[in-house]
């Protein structure tokens, strides 16, 4: 019984494994690119270039510090998802020591998945802007490591640094609302009800956090960061990717949230099989 048991659980390790890698590349793949519109038109207006020292919070798999090194600019990342670091990883250091992919030199980008990096840029000076852009605001809790996350970072910048954090519009100005109410509904219908799931943006989100983590608003801007996707398959795909359905599939499984999320992208499925959802998000940049 016991070889059994211990091939069971050696089954079960790979297969959650093999599933984190495959949402990771969903995200890379499919998902991240729908917010470069974001990355763009905050790095447009705080002219982000080869003076720069970046530090992105929650980095995912790079996308944004690839946009960011293109541009010139110094850039390090922290994420505790492994997966989609060593996705970053691909794309920012191919080889260690050499040139990055798309041209990103690898000397001038770092990427670490626990804490915050020992030191501040590459060649030891603070860094000047601070970036989360992963969006905030649509999920019960979603905050709650990213304040201490801010605090921690702060001292490694310069004075009167520059924080900028991301954040889901209004429901209404988002297409892609009401298909994350079907996380909110399956994640309610649970018994007891699970904790994490969806919830509809707040106007203050942003705010609140600045604040929460002593951070002076400096400005703030809107984006139209349309999501597009090849097929609905794609669709189910990249939305499960971003966690915002994660309680839901805790809740149920993954197979009906993966129906459910099917069945609300029909509204979106245009007449070539494609699936085009329009929304917004919104940017606050901060000082320290």
């Amino acid at each position: 019984m016991t070889p059994t048991l211990v091939r069971n659980l050696r089954d079960a390790d790979s297969s959650a494994l093999a599933e984190a890698g495959t949402r990771a590349r969903d995200w890379a793949e499919i998902q991240e690119r729908m917010l470069a519109p974001l990355y763009e038109a905050v790095y447009d207006r705080l002219e982000v270039g080869a003076a720069t020292r970046m530090l992105s919070l929650g980095c995912g798999s790079g996308l944004a510090m690839l946009v960011a090194a293109a541009r010139g600019a110094q850039v390090t990342g922290v994420d505790s998802d492994r997966e989609r670091l060593a996705l970053a990883r691909e794309r920012l250091l191919p080889n260690e020591g050499t040139e990055g992919a798309e041209g990103a030199p690898a000397h001038r980008a770092r990427l670490h998945d626990t804490g915050l990096p020992p030191a501040a840029g590459a060649d030891g000076a603070p860094y000047d802007l601070i970036t989360v852009f992963e969006p905030i605001g649509c999920a019960a809790g979603d905050t709650e490591g990213l304040v201490p996350a801010l605090r921690a970072a702060v001292p490694l910048a310069v004075r009167g640094a520059t924080v900028v954090l991301t954040g889901w519009g209004p429901p209404e100005r988002c297409a892609t609302a009401p298909v994350l109410r079907v996380a909110a509904r399956l994640t309610e219908s649970a018994r007891p009800p699970r904790p994490g799931g969806w919830r509809p943006t707040l106007r203050d989100d942003l705010e609140d956090v600045a604040a929460r983590a002593g951070l002076k608003p400096d400005g703030s801007g809107r984006v139209s960061c349309p999501f597009g996707y090849a097929d609905p398959d794609s669709a189910v795909r990249g939305l499960l990717s971003t966690g915002l359905f994660d309680a839901a599939v805790r809740a149920t499984d993954r197979s009906q949230v993966e129906k459910e999320v099917a069945e609300a992208l029909h509204p979106y499925l245009r007449p070539d099989g494609t699936v085009w959802m329009p929304n917004v998000f919104r940017y606050l940049i901060c000082t320290t």
